[in-house]
């Protein structure tokens, strides 16, 4: 009989690992209660960035001195809220500790790259696959700075990335303007790294690749998942609230909502969810040629299907918080100040706002590996910033674990049991 793998959901990570499973030859249900690809999901609103070099972790050394400005300032590019800071402390605390020296963020970098490198060449696979390869696209990616003085800054970082195999063009003014005509003439230095590319329509693309899973044999279920049903060390079924669902193996893949279920996996995981904003205007009056991530707003500015996003911020507030749509027109605060060209009364009706949930790990690193109450079950969430672009090797990942063979890259670095 044909094994029976159940992917609890349907976001970028768990859509690549379903269109893997399933072509691996697995019977596979995709779980998730709400539509794949939507505007509730972190795989709809993100910066849009296949980005090979996301390989340094949020924190770096010396960002605890920050703490109280994070506290302080509700709007800051980090910002924590007051009255959920007693709950996130024991995780900041383990955040901070990731970054407390450059060797831990080396270390760190070293267990990413694997995970990101050659990103944009398995997606555009996989979307061409789904029939949508016109979403991923190889132009490269472009870090711009006010001046050479403000890169150096960062040089610590950059030769980190460099020390992992990341290559890049420098770019003086001149050549910046070239490529990026529409961009204002305060940004004098780039750093075009030609291995990068980009998802013009992340939503359209995770929707579309379930669309495919589910064409190849998949099905689909809406509903939510709640726990498993686990017999001497063997899943028997994934517990939803429309009932259970008889499975031989589980793929854990809910984002932000995967720590009450890795518990029930028997790994109690210290997940955090970073809300992340973004602002889109509609018919813009400009057209940046290439992803864009300007130094002084740490932000990604892309050109979408949909219009010109601006996509950033980091707000420790939970699952639960009112949005602050505040943080949002900073976003579009900052395109107005990118390109000239854009209307300094832009109307509100031509700009999209959002917010969404990065699931993340202190550590910077994905929880990717078996699970602790059975090898059935594996954990593939907390992906963070690199959700979208560490999808598509996420996937391959996934379907050699559930064939019970050695994944193509090292996972060490990503265990779940790393906590305990």
């Amino acid at each position: 009989m044909t094994r029976h793998v159940v992917v609890i959901g349907a976001g970028i990570v768990g859509a690549c690992s379903a269109v893997e499973a399933v072509r691996a030859g697995y019977r596979v249900t995709i779980v998730d209660p709400a539509e794949p690809g939507g505007e509730q999901s972190a795989s709809y609103g993100n910066g849009c960035w296949l980005s090979p070099m996301s390989v340094i972790p949020p924190a770096v050394p010396g960002l605890w001195k920050k703490v109280p400005k994070f506290l302080m300032d509700p709007l800051g590019p980090l910002a924590i809220r007051w009255s959920y800071f007693p709950r996130v402390a024991p995780w900041l605390i383990q955040y901070l500790r990731a970054g407390w020296t450059w060797e831990s963020v080396a270390a760190a970098a070293r267990a990413l790259r694997p995970l990101v490198v050659d990103a944009p060449a398995l997606h555009r696979a996989l979307a061409e696959e789904a029939g949508v390869g016109h979403l991923i696209e190889r132009r490269g990616l472009i870090y711009i700075y006010p001046s050479r003085a403000d890169f150096e800054a960062e040089a610590k970082a950059w030769q980190i990335r460099h020390d992992v195999g990341v290559r890049w063009l420098e770019l003086d003014a001149d050549e910046l303007r070239q490529r990026e005509p529409d961009l204002d003439r305060r940004y004098t230095f780039g750093i075009m790294v030609e291995e990068g590319g980009h998802c013009t329509d992340p939503g359209a693309y995770t929707a579309a690749l379930v669309a495919h899973a589910v064409a190849q044999g998949a099905t689909l279920a809406r509903a939510r998942a709640t726990g498993f049903a686990i017999e001497g060390g063997q899943l028997r079924a994934v517990r939803t609230d429309q009932g259970e669902i008889a499975a031989d193996a589980a793929v854990l893949a809910a984002g932000a909502h995967a720590k009450p279920l890795a518990a029930a996996a028997g790994d109690r995981v210290p997940l955090e969810t970073e809300r992340g904003y973004h602002a889109e205007v509609a018919d813009p009056e400009v057209s940046p040629r290439h992803g864009l991530m300007p130094s002084d707003g740490k932000m990604s500015v892309m050109r979408t299907r949909n219009g010109l996003r601006c996509a950033g911020q980091v707000e420790i507030a939970g699952l639960e918080a009112a949005p602050n749509w505040k943080r949002a027109e900073i976003l579009r605060d900052h395109l107005l100040r990118c390109f000239p060209g854009l209307p300094r009364d832009l109307p509100t009706d031509r700009v999209k706002v959002w917010l969404g949930h990065r699931p993340s790990m202190p550590d910077g690193k994905p929880c990717l590996g078996l699970s602790s109450a059975s090898p059935d079950i594996i954990h593939a969430f907390g992906h963070g910033h690199t959700g979208l672009v560490a999808g598509a090797r996420t996937g391959r990942v996934v379907a050699a674990l559930l064939a019970g063979q050695a994944p193509e890259i090292p996972i060490g670095p990503y265990d779940p049991r790393r906590f305990a």
